[in-house]
């Protein structure tokens, strides 16, 4: 299994996955164009890609589903309240999977699987992928953890984690009060010392490669949350540290 994180944070958001014959996208926050561009970065294209499944509604994860759907014929995979949140942002599709969360979604040599998760959207979801041999956790955009969450994660040999803010520079920032609240809050986005908390009780087992996503531009630095997470990697040499970028793509990873 091969992947590479598009580009994370704010203003887009996409995941590459791919092993055999088969390749999905992890949402598609970007425009077409913009897309395409950091695939050939890796030395893919997007009319590689088999599938689309979406996370959740925001315009960071989904601005370039509906476009891409239609120009390179890719079907996407979606909950139906997401479905029904987004629709008017990415029109119509060229084809499209409902599934319930949970529920696991066969493409060619993968398989992927969903699970709840808190954000202040109609049905956000994270995603476990599989080729029967690896499986990659993707976890995002989520106020809390859950014990359902550890789960999936504790089954992956590589996770893609949020470490969205500091405290104090979220605090102290330019945010108003209301805005920091919705951040801080349990249906918001995981602080640095939340998200290593949580990566602390992954470590021990499967566990290959993590990447920290999501960063804040505003709230948070590569510095401090490449330090809380090697926090907790201290006594995990075997596993490595990734920080993904908001304006160009992860060189591939593979598992």
């Amino acid at each position: 299994m091969r992947f590479s994180v598009l580009g994370s944070g704010s203003r887009g958001n996409a995941v590459y996955v791919q092993s055999g014959n088969s390749s999905v996208l992890i949402d598609a926050g970007f425009s077409g164009k913009e897309l395409q561009k950091r695939m050939l970065s890796i030395g893919r294209d997007l009319t590689d890609v088999d599938a689309i499944f979406v996370t959740h509604e925001h315009n960071d994860h989904i601005a370039g589903v509906g476009v891409i759907s239609r120009r390179y014929e890719i079907p996407v995979a979606i909950n139906d309240l997401t479905l029904e949140s987004a629709a008017r942002k990415i029109g119509k599709l060229f084809a499209t999977t409902i599934f319930s969360v949970g529920e696991v979604i066969e493409v060619g040599d993968l398989e992927v699987r969903s699970f709840r998760i808190s954000h202040d959207t109609a049905d956000p979801v994270g995603f476990v992928v599989s080729d029967g041999n690896k499986r990659l956790g993707y976890l995002t955009d989520t106020g809390k953890v859950s014990h359902l969450m550890a789960q999936r994660m504790l089954s992956c040999h590589a996770i893609i984690l949020e470490f969205n803010h500091d405290l104090e520079m979220l605090k102290y920032g330019p945010y108003p009060l209301p805005l920091q609240q919705r951040v801080r809050s349990s249906r918001g986005h995981l602080s640095n010392e939340d998200a290593a908390d949580f990566l602390s009780d992954l470590t021990g087992g499967l566990l290959q490669e993590v990447v920290l996503a999501h960063l804040s531009e505003k709230n948070n630095t590569v510095d401090l949350a490449r330090q809380a997470a090697e926090k907790c990697l201290l006594q995990c040499p075997e596993v490595r540290l990734h920080v993904a970028a908001q304006d160009s793509a992860l060189p591939l990873i593979q598992l």
